[in-house]
């Protein structure tokens, strides 16, 4: 497995864009269902961290357990490395790794974490499998992702519908599932879990700071990365295209009364 991750392709990719929308992600609104799970003096594994802002809040709450998280793109490493030492938080680790190839021994972790990486991979059961292994026994593998076909918004605007088909097609031409959600269970199930605890919780944009944020993010997404990038590859939206998606968003996101719900499938597997 070890030669599979690198041919895995992330869909976002790791514009500036990209990675200041994962940056605000944090235990609180990205985490609060395994959250119960991390007392003091536990060992975490967050697989696929990004720049590290929900880890960081992760070791906080562990301490004085170690909290290691790990990413395949050295460069958000390093960009969760320099926001650890920011927060000066000691307990806490950032390395570069594949999660189909995990660098430690059997049963390391109390807690292994993975959060909206699953519906990335062309192989999301034997990264589930991976991370089964290096959980303790009685440990915890929780996973949490989106599912994009459940998406809703107000008002209906023709360019977000465009947005969520480009979106749909280079995910799935990546060999990825975007409606991974839903699929957690099912994911579980076949890598061998039979205790399986389902939840789901939202992500909601509704305020004029929220909307305008969300608007922001993808309205640059949509023109310069990888998801601009690969819809122009494969042959799948124009430049013309793809700015009048990004002007649809910001239209979107000028509304008094717009909203933007994103439906997250959590699981709380034991291994």
């Amino acid at each position: 497995m070890t030669a599979q991750q690198p041919d895995d392709v992330y869909s976002h990719g790791h514009h500036e864009s990209v990675v200041r929308a994962h940056a605000s992600r944090t235990a609180e609104n990205s985490g609060a269902f395994v959250v119960p799970y991390l007392t003091p003096g536990v060992s975490v594994l967050d697989v696929g961290c990004g720049p590290g802002s929900i880890t960081c809040d992760f070791a906080a709450l562990v301490a004085p357990g170690k909290v290691t998280g790990l990413d395949r793109s050295p460069e958000v490493i390093a960009q969760a490395t320099t926001l650890a030492a920011e927060r000066e938080v000691p307990n806490v680790e950032f390395v570069a790794g594949n999660i189909y190839d995990l660098d430690y021994e059997d049963e390391t972790f109390d807690v292994v974490y993975a959060h909206q990486v699953l519906q990335h991979l062309t192989e999301p059961v034997a990264a589930l499998r991976e991370m089964r292994r290096v959980a303790q026994p009685g440990g915890i593998v929780a996973v949490r992702d989106a599912d994009f076909h459940g998406m809703s918004w107000y008002p209906a605007l023709p360019e977000l519908d465009e947005w969520m088909e480009l979106y749909q097609r280079i995910a799935r031409r990546n060999g990825a599932e975007p409606d991974a959600g839903r699929r957690l269970v099912s994911w579980a199930q076949s890598a061998g879990f039979t205790d399986v605890a389902p939840t789901s919780s939202n992500w909601l944009y509704a305020t004029g700071q929220e909307r305008r944020w969300q608007a922001r993010v993808w309205g640059e997404r949509v023109l310069h990365s990888a998801f601009a990038e690969q819809a122009l590859e494969y042959g799948f939206a124009t430049p013309a295209e793809l700015a009048r998606i990004s002007a649809g968003w910001h239209r979107w996101g000028s509304t008094d009364d717009g909203w933007f719900l994103i439906p997250n499938g959590e699981i709380i597997a034991r291994a």
